[in-house]
């Protein structure tokens, strides 16, 4: 008997059996349960001939022979134990450069899209940055001052030709607990708006000039791109040096020479190439009068990103805010005034351009952990894995230019524990200046090597 033919008695037999019901016999009546019986060995039938099971009027797959489960991979493994790196660099690079700022203990994430934690681990890298940064600054007279991070709307609106470009990105501040505030208050995306107006009051005369002033603290960019740590959040910890002075060849001077000083902080503390540069009309800072620029390239994205910026703003801010000097001769001049930043971006530069498929990858200057003794406790090696980590010893210490040296200690590989105490005590004392940690696990991924 074909499928249709079953299914046009299955259809024949269930209008019957219906009809019977509807009749008002009861389902233990005689004639209804042998038309019943025989409606249930239609549909049987029909399910042998076609896999389907029929039930209730209605077709129903039949279940799907179970799977068996595949011997779980490498990949597999690492992702269960959390051991090393589950993605490649150049397999998924968004999930690759997420894994190394989570698994590395760099950051942690928020319950705010945007926002991130910045663990010890990581912040101490900015120190270091900072550290370096701040004393190259005060070398050229710079002072450090602080403003507060919110900025009423009245300041806010009036530059509205520099504010335009931030204010898709402002964060406004409109509610004191339960009660309306009178006038909104924004959160500081930059800080010409708050500390200018106090220039106005503080510059009276040639003799006031140049203030050199920075401050470091964070902003907030309300973006609407995919934040990606370090590179693109919302809330970022930054510097921002705003200057004063009577010439515009003073400005010249100090742009150039504080670009000079974020090369040095890729290059020399990042080692990350960085090429200098000036900013299009269409890519200068909205409200300056020139841009300039160190922009680095990370190899794996085949893309460039701003490192830092340096702006010549002119006199265009000195307008707006009525900031004036009495000029060596007697009359009113107006200041020209810079601006210039560099945030936790450049960390992440460094992660992307650095890392690999073992995962992060830090130069020593802003490594806070320059050298990771291993010990392996187990004698009982077979000869394959005692020159299997041997092998490993002579990678992690051929890359040590670019990575926290990680030393491997062997005591199986060591004629004897006098050995073996005897290069412990070298290598310490070799490093007395560096921070050393003693790490006594069998060798696995430590992402933060």
């Amino acid at each position: 008997m074909s499928e249709a033919e079953l299914t046009a008695q299955i259809a024949s037999q269930g209008a019957k059996v219906k009809e019977l019901k509807l009749s008002g016999k009861p389902n233990d009546d005689p004639e209804v349960a042998a038309a019943v019986i025989e409606l249930k060995a239609l549909k049987s039938a029909l399910t042998e001939l076609t896999g389907v099971e029929q039930t209730g009027g209605r077709a129903k797959k039949a279940p799907k022979p179970k799977k068996e489960k595949k011997e779980s991979t490498n990949k597999d493994m690492k992702k269960e134990t959390k051991l090393g790196m589950h993605v490649g660099i150049n397999e998924d690079f968004g999930a690759w450069y997420s894994q190394v700022v989570v698994e590395a203990e760099l950051i942690d994430y928020y319950d705010i899209s945007g926002c991130y934690i910045l663990r010890p681990y990581a912040f101490t890298q900015w120190e270091f940055i900072h550290e370096f940064f701040n004393k190259e600054i005060k070398k050229l007279g710079v002072q450090n001052a602080y403003f507060p991070m919110f900025v009423s709307q009245s300041r806010l609106e009036a530059e509205k030709d520099h504010i335009e470009d931030f204010s898709p990105e402002v964060a406004w501040v409109t509610r004191s607990g339960d009660s309306e505030l009178e006038c909104p208050i924004a959160v500081r995306p930059t800080s010409e708006t708050v500390m200018y107006p106090h220039y106005a009051n503080w510059i009276r005369s040639h003799r006031d000039l140049p203030l050199l002033l920075n401050q470091w603290c964070n902003v907030v960019r309300w973006e609407f791109k995919h934040p990606t740590p370090f590179i693109r959040s919302r809330e970022f910890l930054w510097q921002e040096g705003h200057t004063a002075h009577a010439t515009k060849k003073a400005c010249d001077e100090e742009v150039r020479t504080i670009l000079d000083l974020y090369r040095q902080v890729y290059e020399d503390m990042l080692a990350v190439p960085v090429i200098p540069g000036v900013k299009s009309e269409k890519e200068k800072f909205a409200g300056g009068l020139y841009t300039t620029t160190v922009e680095a390239f990370v190899p794996h994205t085949g893309r460039g990103i701003q490192g830092a910026t340096s702006h010549c703003l002119g006199q265009n801010f000195a307008k707006m805010f009525d900031i004036t000097f009495e000029n060596e001769k007697g009359g009113r001049s107006m200041v020209w005034q810079n601006s210039w930043g560099m945030t936790t971006r450049m960390l992440g530069v460094c992660y992307m351009v650095h890392g690999d498929d073992v995962g992060l990858r830090l130069p020593p200057k802003i490594a806070p952990i320059q050298v990771v003794i291993v010990t392996i406790p187990n004698s009982k090696l077979s000869e394959e894995k005692a020159q299997m980590l041997k092998g490993m010893f002579l990678v992690f210490k051929n890359r040590f230019c670019f990575r926290a040296l990680t030393v491997c200690l062997l005591p199986t590989l060591l004629p004897s524990v006098c050995d073996f105490i005897r290069v412990v005590d070298a290598l310490i004392i070799k490093s007395r200046r560096l921070k050393i940690r003693i790490t006594p696990l069998p060798i696995v991924y430590r992402s933060h090597r």
